[in-house]
């Protein structure tokens, strides 16, 4: 009986389901993905929900809940490296240019140049900077907006008193 309930109920609102997880998404494979994390919660909640007033209601709370915790998952932030890499690839900087810099960077202080290596230099996300350094992600945002500021401005200064 149950079974036979949760089964016609997916099968008359899977299009509608669908159509609303490839709109959050904006890819099918991802939007299948969510769609069957939602039922799952709902099949296992079913005996609770179908008494519910508004059964609709409570699967697109999980259809939109299941979307935000795809984007969560570690493999949804990753890309390749193809997709991000230039075609031909950069010129080494100059010599001068590499002094400039490091000087720029001896500059700044201890927590903006820790948050600018970790994020620029290794190339960590945000939340593993944070994670590192023991401070929040917003910490590691403002610290990196204040030290790329403070190094363009040193860096735009040391190219001006070298042209003529």
């Amino acid at each position: 009986m149950r079974d036979d309930e949760f089964a016609a109920y997916v099968e008359q609102r899977r299009p509608q389901l669908f159509r609303a997880a490839w709109l959050l998404c904006g890819d099918p494979h991802r939007a299948e993905d969510v769609v069957q994390a939602a039922l799952t919660r709902l099949y296992v909640a079913w005996a609770r929900v179908r008494r519910a007033d508004s059964v609709d209601a409570y699967v697109r709370r999980a259809v939109v809940n299941a979307h935000l915790d795809e984007g969560r998952r570690p493999w949804r932030r990753e890309t390749a490296a193809g997709e991000r890499l230039p075609d031909v690839p950069a010129a080494a900087p100059a010599v001068e240019d590499l002094d400039a810099l490091w000087t720029a960077l001896r500059a700044l202080p201890p927590g903006q140049r820790r948050v600018v290596v970790l994020r620029h230099w290794w190339g960590l996300s945000v939340e593993e900077t944070a994670a590192d350094l023991g401070v929040s992600t917003g910490t590691v945002k403002s610290q990196t907006s204040a030290a790329l500021a403070a190094l363009r401005t040193a860096l735009a200064d040391d190219l001006t008193r070298e042209v003529p």
